[in-house]
This record gives structure tokens, C-alpha cells and sequence, in this order.
């Protein structure tokens, strides 16, 4: 077993074991939408939406998120992040994705950074193979539809800046400079 599959399956264990996992609608005091905004973020409010993909009427779903967008001065790039998910001192397994990169496996069907996101566990897919497509969608341009990769632990992060990180380029910040939870401990610190 590798070490990046032991600390991720050991994270997921001390956050169910803790009782401190991320609920699926923390409310946000204002400390998040705060901490976002003094790292260099901005703070966007999204709700979902069904059937983005086709030229039918958007379904609008339950729900609305606020995610952190951080864009690049230098080329403009973005990544977005769950504000909980950029908050929480706690591990997430989307922050651990971003840490850790695991490695992508031989492409497959459709949206690469879709396949990735579930490749790790986790999903941006609304409507499964139906092809109606669906994302997070908030009024900033050019990011007006976002596919938020989704983990078990209600974690998520931008699945197009999860998927460029891993192959080593940095969309918008590196997350790791601003994320509040600092990194799983090296492998050879147990």
C-alpha cells in the first residue's frame, strides 16, 4: 500500500473517530467569508443548478454555497474552494487531495477533470450519464458555472484547479499558503 492511500484512509478515520467532520450546511459567521477576503480571495455565492448543458431551462436545486475564488495577478488563472473547506483547521479530503496530488490514472470518458475528481473519491457529476450537466453557478464572469469536486466528507474545491495542481501548475494561489489546515505529517514522521 502507498503511503499517499495510507494517510488519506488515516485522515478519513481521525475525521469520523474526532466527531469533528465538516457538516453539509455550516452556516457562515462571517469568520470564513472574513478569512477568505484578508487572504487575497473573493467571496461567491452559488446555487445548483441542473441541465446546464443543454438548451433547455436551467433547473434551479435546493441550496447555495459560498466559495472562496482566488485569481492570479500574474496570468489570470482562478481556483475556487468551499469556504468551510478553506476555514476548517480540521483535515478535509479535499484539502488532503490538494496537498497529497495523487497521481491521475490513464484518462478516461468525458470531462477530464470530472474523471479525476471521481477518481479520488469524490464528485462534480449532476445527472450522472444522463449529459444534462449541471454545476455550482454564481454571477462572476467568466466562472458562471463551476464544477465543484464534491468529497464524502462535504469538502470541495474547484475540480479544474484540483486537476491542474496535481500535474504540478497553479490556478489563481497555491492553496497551501491559505488553507487554514496545514498539511497531513510527513509519511516517516509515524
Amino acid at each position: 500500500m502507498n503511503n499517499r492511500l495510507l494517510i488519506a484512509t488515516a485522515a478519513v478515520a481521525l475525521l469520523f473517530c474526532s466527531g469533528k467532520t465538516m457538516k453539509a450546511a455550516e452556516p457562515d459567521t462571517g469568520a470564513e467569508s472574513q478569512y477568505c477576503v484578508q487572504s487575497g480571495g473573493v467571496v461567491v455565492e452559488r446555487s445548483p443548478y441542473y441541465g446546464t448543458n443543454g438548451p433547455t431551462p436551467w433547473l434551479r436545486l435546493a441550496g447555495l454555497r459560498k466559495f472562496c475564488k482566488f485569481t492570479s495577478a500574474t496570468d489570470g488563472s482562478r481556483i475556487h474552494i468551499l469556504l468551510e473547506t478553506l476555514y476548517t483547521t480540521q483535515p478535509s479530503l479535499a484539502a488532503l487531495a490538494y496537498y497529497e496530488k495523487p497521481a491521475e490514472n490513464p484518462p478516461g470518458p468525458g470531462n477530464p477533470a470530472s474523471y479525476y475528481c471521481t477518481q479520488l473519491g469524490g464528485s462534480d457529476l449532476f445527472g450522472g450519464v444522463t449529459g444534462a450537466g449541471g454545476g455550482w453557478v454564481g454571477d462572476d464572469k467568466p466562472d458562471a458555472i463551476l464544477e465543484a469536486c464534491i468529497f464524502p466528507d462535504m469538502s470541495s474545491i474547484d475540480s479544474w484547479g484540483l486537476t491542474y495542481n496535481t500535474n504540478g501548475i497553479i490556478r489563481g494561489i497555491d492553496l497551501t499558503t491559505v488553507l487554514r489546515y496545514k498539511g497531513p505529517p510527513p509519511a516517516d514522521s509515524h
